[in-house]
C-alpha cells in the first residue's frame, strides 16, 4: 500500500519550490504519495518590524509544527537557517539535505560590488548578522530594514528604496534568479548564518517509519556541518536578536568552523571571531565542535556583547 505524506510549507514562492523539490525527490525514490499543505505563518504576516522585535525566526515554523501535531501534515520543510536552535518537545530534524550555495549575494541595479557603493549608500537587510558584517567592511553605509519574501525584497530594491540589498544566494539560485546577483561574498568576508543554504526536514519525534525513510535521504556532510553551526548559537543562547554567524566546511576529513559575533546595539563595534576544526565523525562530535567555537568567542569577550 502506497504511503501518503503531507508536507506543511509556507506559501512563499521559495518555500513552495523547496517543498516541491522534496516532494518530487521522495516520490522518485520511494513508494509514497506526497501532497503539499500551504500555510501562512506569523512571520509572513508581520512585515513592519524586524524579526528580532516580534519573536524571532520561530514565527516561520510554529504554524507548520501545529499542523504536524494535529496530524494534518507529517513533514515540514524549512530553510534550515529559519529553524530555531531548540525545537519544541516532540519534534525533531529527521534529515538535512545537501546545501546549496551558502554565500550571501550582493544585489544592486547600479553597482557591481559592495566596494563600488558611494559613501553613505543605503543597503537593505533586516539581518543583524549581515548588518554587523557589512559595517565591518564599510562603516559609512546606512543600513535600512528590509522584510518580506524574496520577490517583495527585490521589488522594493527595484522601486528605488535602496542602493543595494543583501540576500541568500541559495534562494535566488533555486528560483532561477541568479542573474540578479551582482557579486557573491566569499564566506571569509561575510560568514553565513547557521544552516544557510540547506533544507531541514522536521517531523514528529514519534513518526518512526517516516524518520527511518527520511534518514535514507540525509546528506551526511551537510547534516554534520549544520549541527556544528547550530550548536554555536545554542551554546550562546542564540536567537535572531543575536548578530551571530557560523559556517562550517569540509576540508578533507576535517570540519572547519568559522564563527563571528557582533554587538546588537552597537553594530559598528569590532567583530569577535573564532575558527575551530575537528574530524566531527558523528552528530555529537559536530555539536561539540560548535560548542568549542562558542567557548572561543566567550574567551574573546562575548559576554559583553551578549549582554546587549
Amino acid at each position: 500500500m502506497t504511503a501518503k505524506i503531507v508536507i506543511a510549507t509556507r506559501e512563499s514562492r521559495l518555500a513552495l519550490w523547496q517543498a516541491g523539490h522534496v516532494r518530487d525527490a521522495l516520490v522518485a525514490r520511494f513508494d509514497v504519495q506526497v501532497e503539499l499543505l500551504g500555510m501562512t505563518t506569523r512571520g509572513d504576516q508581520i512585515l513592519d518590524r524586524t524579526l528580532a522585535k516580534v519573536g524571532g525566526k520561530g514565527l516561520f515554523v510554529k504554524e507548520l509544527e501545529t499542523a504536524l501535531e494535529e496530524g494534518r501534515a507529517q513533514l515540514a520543510v524549512h530553510s534550515l537557517k529559519d529553524v530555531p536552535m531548540d525545537l519544541p518537545e516532540g519534534f525533531t530534524l529527521a534529515a538535512i539535505w545537501e546545501r546549496e550555495d551558502a554565500r550571501d549575494a550582493f544585489v544592486s541595479p547600479r553597482h557591481a560590488t559592495l566596494d563600488e557603493l558611494p559613501l553613505g549608500a543605503v543597503v537593505g537587510t533586516s539581518s543583524l548578522r549581515r548588518q554587523v558584517q557589512l559595517l565591518a567592511l564599510r562603516p559609512d553605509l546606512r543600513i535600512e530594514p528590509l522584510r518580506g519574501n524574496l520577490d517583495t525584497r527585490l521589488r522594493k530594491l527595484d522601486d528605488g528604496g535602496y542602493d543595494a540589498i543583501v540576500l541568500a544566494a541559495a534562494g535566488l539560485k533555486r528560483l532561477g534568479l541568479e542573474a540578479r546577483i551582482r557579486a557573491l561574498f566569499e564566506t571569509q568576508r561575510m560568514i553565513p548564518a547557521a544552516g544557510q543554504g540547506a533544507l531541514g526536514l522536521e517531523v514528529r519525534s514519534d513518526a518512526d517509519w517516516l524518520r527511518r525513510l527520511l534518514d535514507e535521504t540525509n546528506h551526511r556532510p551537510s547534516f554534520l556541518a549544520g549541527h556544528a553551526e547550530r550548536a554555536v548559537s545554542r551554546a550562546l543562547g542564540g536567537s535572531c536578536s543575536m548578530p551571530l554567524a557560523a559556517h562550517a566546511v569540509w576540508q578533507g576529513a576535517q570540519l572547519v568552523l568559522d564563527a563571528a559575533l557582533g554587538h546588537a546595539t552597537q553594530p559598528a563595534r569590532a567583530l569577535l571571531r573564532a575558527r575551530v576544526q575537528s574530524a566531527a565523525a558523528d552528530e555529537a562530535a559536530a555539536r561539540a565542535l560548535g560548542e568549542l567555537a562558542a567557548v572561543r568567542l566567550r574567551e574573546a569577550g562575548a559576554a559583553g556583547y551578549l549582554a546587549a
